[in-house]
């Protein structure tokens, strides 16, 4: 296909008036001369074009989208005329307090609501993924540990895969400890590598493997007793909304995703919100500013006393706030039930895929769980990498594939709350049809169907050109 520029024909568009475009107020050094060399192209074909790259794209409203660890649920359109009401839209960062309060107040009430939900004591909301969010956590805990020898962080086979690089750019030692016969994390061998030099563990409850940690607490006396300290990745937070809490389980730092628990747009469709939660002894060293309320109005508090920093221009990804302030509002105590749904919908899945696939830890999973076609690579030399790809076929996107790594050929399902048992009933046969296709080489050579068809992964990613015709 075509780009845009490609597409130019010379078309002119027209001009309404005589008059020269005279703007007095922008100062000339602003100013560019000459062409800026948009392509020039009538507005019928602009909007083919887009529309047509539109339709290429995959997206939730399309078709099924379990893509494990990620929680790619439905984000409904009511949060998008909300976030784009005027008084959101247009105002500038720069306004000052008084000209911001409906902003602030939104921000405020957020930080109270995401308090409450995790447990925690005090809300930066500055961070703008989940990444970001494990980064400025890490901060927080590097900074709460400064001038002691504390420079060793624990991470388990199941957690996440920007947890270490999140604690390795904060200047810590990795420690690596293996899951055991359950998928969970192994106490003797956490025991085995807690000295004085341990700052903190990072976990995710549920982890990657979908599993609840049921040995959470005794983790967290073991970390506390150490003097260290345990950090909540909240990826998988919607696993247990309004059953328990980081809090509840012993964390001192918790990370959420707004942009995958309360349903706003990411990934491709837009950017994310990773608010850090912290208990009372660190609250002091969260990012600046925090909105605050002095019983009158709202407020910018830069006045954060062992405070990091700022980890991201002005105050957090801001429409995303807001689509998240009225999910939760909208959802109210209902917040449960997405949970329950999505930790319901999960294990039907895993029931009904079970025979289907290899299931490496058969037990109750929260909101994901993950299978393996390891024995279907050795019998039928179909991996899990063909699967993803026949997947597309059926206008249904592949989940996550190759992660966690302590499972070979793994494929990881999340269905999440949005979907119905239909929907559910439809992939099972979806994914029944690829395991026992009989022309294997079908499904070696898919996807057919899709504008884009069988790429090399490897090479594209190591060699990017966004612009060489194929």
């Amino acid at each position: 296909m075509k780009t845009i520029f490609e597409k130019s024909n010379g078309a002119d568009g027209i001009n309404l008036t005589d008059e020269p475009c005279v703007l007095p107020f922008i100062e000339k050094n602003f100013l560019r001369e000459g062409s800026i060399g948009l392509p020039q192209i009538n507005e019928l074909e602009v909007m083919r074009h887009y529309k047509e790259l539109s339709d290429r794209n995959f997206c939730i409203e399309k078709g099924f989208y379990p893509l494990g660890s990620c929680t790619m649920k439905y984000n409904p359109k009511v949060n998008e005329l909300l976030a784009n009401l005027e008084g959101f839209v247009n105002l500038h960062p720069l306004f000052d307090d008084e000209s911001s309060q409906g902003a602030l107040e939104l921000m405020y009430n957020l930080q109270e609501l995401l308090k409450k939900i995790t447990g925690m004591d005090a809300v930066s909301l500055q961070p703008s993924a989940g990444a970001h969010g494990e980064l400025t956590g890490m901060m927080i805990i590097k900074k709460y540990f400064e001038g002691t020898n504390r420079n060793k962080v624990i991470i388990p086979d199941s957690a996440h895969g920007t947890n270490p690089a999140s604690a390795k750019m904060c200047g810590f030692d990795i420690v690596e400890i293996k899951s055991n016969e359950k998928g969970q994390v192994d106490l003797e061998a956490l025991k085995s590598v807690l000295d004085d030099n341990v700052a903190a563990i990072m976990m995710t409850n549920p982890n990657t493997l979908g599993i609840f940690e049921e040995n959470v607490l005794e983790i967290s006396k073991l970390m506390h007793d150490n003097g260290s300290l345990l950090y909540y990745d909240g990826a998988n937070f919607n696993a247990i909304m309004g059953y328990t809490n980081p809090k509840l389980m012993g964390f001192d730092v918790v990370h959420l995703n707004l942009h995958k628990t309360m349903a706003t747009p990411h990934g491709g469709g837009g950017p994310g919100a990773g608010p850090v939660c912290v208990v009372d002894k660190l609250k002091s060293f969260l990012p600046a500013p925090v909105i605050d309320f002095d019983g009158q109005k709202y407020f910018r508090n830069y006045n954060i006393k062992n405070s990091i920093g700022a980890v991201k221009g002005f105050y957090g990804n801001f429409g995303v706030l807001v689509k998240a302030y009225a999910y939760i509002l909208m959802m109210g105590k209902n917040l449960k039930m997405a949970s329950e749904n999505a930790v319901l919908n999960a294990n039907y899945l895993k029931e009904k895929l079970k025979n289907v696939l290899e299931l490496p830890y058969d037990v109750p999973c929260m909101h994901e769980f993950v299978l393996s076609a390891e024995k279907l690579k050795h019998e039928k030399n179909i991996s899990t990498l063909n699967i993803a790809k026949s997947l597309m076929d059926d206008n249904t996107h592949p989940p996550t594939v190759y992660f966690p790594l302590i499972v070979h050929e793994a494929i990881m399902i999340e269905p999440t709350e949005s979907e119905t048992k239909e929907k559910l009933d439809e992939f099972v046969n979806i994914m029944s049809k690829i395991v026992n296709e009989t022309d294997t080489q079908k499904i070696l050579s898919a996807p057919h169907t899709t504008p884009v068809k069988r790429v090399d992964e490897t090479f594209a990613a190591r060699h990017p050109n966004l612009c060489e015709k194929l």
